[in-house]
């Protein structure tokens, strides 16, 4: 098992009608920025439970924080903060919102060009100066209510990057399972695909000595498998909520990754998808996971075969039950609604792997993955097989 250090402040406060705690959870001379998305959270009710948790509170909100946020939107809110004295964000809302607070909670205070966060990949470590936030999650998926990374979208260059450092975990996550019954179809889909891949992209390395963190992995995998297609069409079932909303968080709060390889190629071809193409996170993820493990077969082979044998009970020789295990996969991603090819969810695909390819020489991006030979010729193949 390889040596680390597990380190995770965040307060999670799990279950039905937890939001009214919000008046306990922030100092009461706080003056609270209130960010969401679209306007979803009025239809559900949310919005008027955090208002009401808070009528003692002085609070500004700020909306529109888009899917996939855009830095040029979050900048706004940070130029708000600076002009108001802001001193505590409130996050409701999915993955994106969150990760966008988390910009915008490094940017506040940062001393230069705030696109640099992103395009440097400044990491922001315990004592830094940032903005403190708490979230109220209503979308499950991504796992930002309860770790310090986030992914923001530069619009006006189509660039999708990433930020984190220990200095952004939130400060409390109010997690309540109920809230799920009123999201449409397709974003539970996502919920459940955009959780699963994030635990391959952790597991489906190469075998190791961390049989524990194997089987947390496997765990989870079963339990989406298991729950996925019924979550999605039975939402207000406590039982199918509560598990598959437990199930996102674990699958990237930073608990399964310590002490074992991981990969995450499958993620960074996937982010330039959807900021070339606008495609949802999780569909990119199921149109180019698929195809990574089949172009890197020969050295993740031996753990997709645990993972067959593990995860979907299959038999056989290494080879067959590696392949086989690649097909239900993607038979479990069809199932869960998703398109597995970029020509299914865009137009005008047929520069898409030069694109990739370039940026990524650009961004000196030229070996990935968990042994770091996923070069660009790879990563070429790779997308051309997904067309």
């Amino acid at each position: 098992m390889n040596n680390f250090e597990l380190y995770n402040p965040v307060n999670y406060i799990f279950g039905k009608d937890q939001i009214q705690k919000l008046s306990e959870l922030i100092p009461s001379n706080a003056k609270i920025l209130l960010a969401y998305g679209g306007g979803s959270i009025f239809k559900n009710g949310v919005h008027n439970q955090v208002t009401n948790a808070l009528k003692n509170h002085q609070i500004l909100e700020f909306a529109g924080i888009e899917p996939n946020p855009h830095f040029e939107t979050l900048m706004k809110a940070v130029q708000i903060i600076r002009e108001q004295n802001i001193d505590f964000i409130l996050a409701v809302g999915g993955g994106s919102v969150i990760d966008g607070v988390k910009f915008i909670s490094a940017a506040v205070h940062f001393d230069g060009d705030e696109a640099d966060i992103l395009r440097k990949r400044i990491l922001f470590k315990e004592g830094a100066k940032v903005v403190p936030f708490g979230t109220v999650l209503t979308l499950p998926a991504t796992g930002s209510e309860m770790n310090s990374g986030a992914v923001v979208t530069i619009a006006s260059t189509q660039e999708k990057l990433t930020l984190g450092g220990s200095a952004l975990f939130p400060k409390f996550s109010i997690v309540d399972p109920t809230v799920i019954t009123s999201l449409p179809k397709r974003q539970l889909q996502n919920g459940v695909v955009d959780a699963f891949t994030h635990v391959m992209e952790q597991y489906l390395t190469y075998p190791h000595d961390a049989i524990l963190q194997d089987r947390f992995a496997e765990s989870i995998l079963k339990t989406l498998i298991e729950i996925g297609p019924s979550v999605v069409e039975n939402p207000n079932d406590y039982k199918l909520a509560s598990n598959f909303v437990w199930c996102a968080t674990m699958a990237l709060n930073g608990l399964i990754q310590k002490g074992v390889p991981s990969d995450w190629a499958t993620h960074m071809i996937g982010h330039e998808l959807t900021a070339l193409y606008n495609i949802d996170h999780a569909r990119t993820l199921a149109i180019i996971g698929p195809n990574l493990y089949k172009v890197m077969f020969e050295t993740k082979k031996e753990k997709l075969a645990q993972y067959g044998h593990r995860v979907w009970n299959l038999s056989g020789n290494v080879e067959d039950v590696a392949n086989d295990a690649i097909d239900k996969t993607i038979n479990f991603f069809h199932i869960m609604g998703m398109k597995t090819k970029i020509s299914e969810n865009a137009e005008n695909i047929d520069n898409t792997a030069d694109f990739i390819v370039n940026r990524f020489e650009e961004r000196g991006w030229k070996a990935m993955g968990e042994k770091q030979n996923i070069t660009l010729e790879k990563v070429r193949e790779i997308v051309e097989m997904s067309y």
